[in-house]
């Protein structure tokens, strides 16, 4: 989210003499993308961040790719998957991804992490189904709850801290920026009238995390290619006085986004909510259906000709779905043509609104099922636009009529 913001203590101007009480310098970082071209902060330090005690062996933490499954629709069903393990970075489990994008499942059941965490090559958007909590990072604290999208951008060294109860996040991880939505800014960055959110509703770091702690051993989690690295520094990363900049962590809510409506059904990058190489996010939320007095509110069948269209539903009924739980995955690949299941066009005529709440991930290059998702697959699910079919019955009854 480019746009300008500042915390704690920052010199007057950048690259100048910035002294600590006891007259010892801060140590400046400059945290930049895109080669000193992107979005950047400048962050100062009170012990440099760059020293290393020690280097661990490296783990795998890659996701294993299924490229040889059949061409066909994909339900996977993960709602009864209350908890899918330890701490937040040992419960991940990778279920979709390519090279651009992944999509995985996430309901620790320990609250803290006892480590500090970093991706160094890909942002990643958690959005929180179920859960509250804080994040804590070198930048600051960012306050969340369920429905929020969280965004971090590669290389933020952060912590989750959880609160008591459920945890449940569904993790896009961005092998590019996470970025708004290109048509809806203007060439200074600002999000435009049109634009179904804008600056007000995000939420960047509200107050500096200073843990001004001995030196001793603090062990940092790097995830990069594949592989989780274990380095540990001589100093706690929370010891950041002031930055400036537009390189932050924040938060959006899915309640904050406004929807597009229309006469006529609204295809859907109406709900796109971010953008990066080769995918986008959309929102799809409460809202009037279409207002023409002979629309059809439930979508047309498409072909992916280009894209694989990930859902992820979180709350509410999908009109045009039956048979699909709250937290259930729904993978339309590239190829084949899908619509809505039989009965729903019909049955769609007339309504005026819907309570539906969902996250969609599109691809524009090919997804694959991960060996993590092979038991969440629903096998039934690809024969499920035939006449008289009937589907294994929800799992929660917020999903049926």
């Amino acid at each position: 989210m480019a746009y300008y913001h500042r915390l704690g203590q920052i010199p007057r101007k950048r690259h100048t003499q910035f002294r600590q009480p006891d007259g010892s310098l801060y140590s400046e970082q400059l945290v930049g993308t895109q080669g000193f071209h992107g979005v950047s902060s400048l962050l100062y330090h009170v012990h440099p961040p760059t020293q290393i005690k020690h280097v661990g062996t490296p783990k795998p933490y890659a996701p294993k790719l299924l490229k040889d499954r059949p061409l066909q629709p994909e339900h996977l069903r993960t709602l009864a998957q209350t908890s899918t393990g330890g701490d937040y970075l040992a419960a991940r489990q990778t279920l979709l991804g390519n090279a651009d994008v992944t999509m995985s499942i996430c309901n620790p059941t320990d609250k803290r992490m006892d480590y500090y965490y970093k991706n160094a090559q890909a942002d990643e958007v958690i959005f929180v189904h179920e859960g509250s909590g804080e994040l804590w990072s070198q930048l600051g604290k960012v306050v969340f709850e369920a429905g929020d999208y969280v965004v971090v951008p590669r290389t933020v060294i952060h912590q989750f801290h959880f609160n008591e109860g459920p945890v449940r996040l569904m993790i896009v991880e961005s092998f590019s920026p996470v970025e708004t939505v290109r048509r809806y800014r203007n060439h200074f960055g600002q999000l435009l009238e049109h634009s179904p959110y804008c600056e007000r509703d995000i939420r960047p770091p509200s107050e500096l995390i200073l843990e001004d702690k001995p030196e001793g051993d603090y062990v940092v989690h790097v995830k990069k290619e594949g592989l989780l690295h274990e380095l540990t520094y001589a100093h706690c990363p929370f010891d950041v006085v002031g930055w400036d900049g537009y390189f932050y962590p924040y938060a959006f809510s899915i309640h904050d986004f406004e929807p597009i409506t229309g006469r006529l059904h609204q295809p859907p990058p109406v709900h796109q909510t971010f953008e990066g190489h080769n995918y986008v996010i959309c929102s799809f939320v409460p809202r009037l259906f279409d207002y023409h007095p002979l629309s059809i509110p439930a979508p047309y069948n498409h072909a992916n000709v280009d894209s694989d269209e990930v859902l992820y539903y979180v709350a509410g009924n999908f009109m045009s779905r039956k048979g699909v739980d709250l937290a259930s995955f729904t993978w339309h690949p590239t190829g084949l043509p899908h619509g809505p299941h039989p009965g729903t066009v019909e049955a769609s005529i007339g309504k005026k609104e819907t309570h539906e709440l969902a996250v969609m991930v599109d691809t524009f290059r090919p997804l694959y099922l991960t060996e993590a998702a092979l038991p969440y697959v629903d096998g039934r699910y690809p024969m499920s636009w035939n006449p008289g079919f009937v589907p294994d019955p929800p799992k929660s009854a917020d999903m049926m009529d």
